[in-house]
């Protein structure tokens, strides 16, 4: 139900449940946990992609899967919110390639990305108050800082269906592509990723995540404090010879 490719420095996830949308049940978030672990135990991965087969990204949970005890906070807490930690502590950049509708759950695995590229056709649905919840995946703490509170407000509780286009034009997702150059798109930002320096793409991830919880001042120390710690890097000396010789660097994250 979960496929992974690893080549070239690229891991590719595939979310493999076309018939239910890729929805997710609790077999498939076992086999999601297992791709993380390799993920994060092979360094010669420099970059993550999630994408869903079929017509979707993802419609979040499967309500046909059991829950233990009918207790909706078991699969929140055993399995949601440990993927969007272990997203938001990858060292590594994150592309959602969302080529089909993402709703519920789906929707804000996708906005937990760091970078969001999306079909024309693609849409993005808060599903939750229509089942009397609340958006969990970390939607509560994320749609706010990514759409701020009005249009936070607007997506959960009315869950509304918002087109790819439009999640652009709000600055929800990186970018909005037509159907046919989405895997060509990816693909580019993945090789120009792939080839950048990993450490100052993990501090630049570790940085602007964490941007909203801090003050101006702890964020211009820890701006300080990082540049000083990949100014003594290979990588930076590589970067500087590379820009003087007119060059493609080849950084090796030491």
């Amino acid at each position: 139900m979960i496929n992974l490719i690893i080549d070239g420095g690229i891991a590719r996830v595939t979310l493999n449940r076309p018939d239910k949308l890729n929805s997710f049940t609790s077999a498939m978030h076992e086999e999601l946990q297992q791709v993380f672990a390799t993920v994060e135990s092979d360094n010669r991965v420099r970059v993550l992609t999630i994408t869903g087969a079929g017509r979707a990204f993802c419609a979040g949970q499967d309500l046909s899967d059991p829950i233990p005890g009918g207790d909706l906070g078991h699969p929140v807490k055993t399995y949601y919110s440990p993927l969007i930690r272990r997203i938001r502590k990858l060292p590594i950049p994150v592309i959602a390639m969302v080529n089909g509708v993402a709703a519920g759950a789906g929707a804000n695995l996708a906005f937990a990305c760091d970078l969001v590229i999306a079909a024309k056709s693609a849409s993005f649905i808060q599903s939750f108050a229509k089942l009397g919840l609340i958006p969990d995946t970390g939607g509560t703490w994320i749609l706010p800082r990514v759409a701020g509170t009005p249009r936070a407000l607007g997506l959960a509780l009315l869950g509304d269906k918002l087109p790819a286009q439009q999640a652009a034009d709000w600055g929800l997702i990186w970018k909005c592509v037509e159907d046919g150059d989405l895997p060509s798109t990816v693909h580019a930002i993945e090789d120009q990723l792939v080839n950048s320096g990993p450490l100052g793409l993990a501090k630049t991830k570790e940085a602007i995540w964490d941007a909203n919880l801090k003050t101006l001042d702890e964020a211009l120390d820890l701006e300080g404090d990082i540049m000083r710690e990949l100014g003594y890097t290979s990588d930076f000396a590589e970067g500087v010879a590379a820009f003087k010789e007119k060059r493609a660097p080849r950084f090796t994250g030491t």
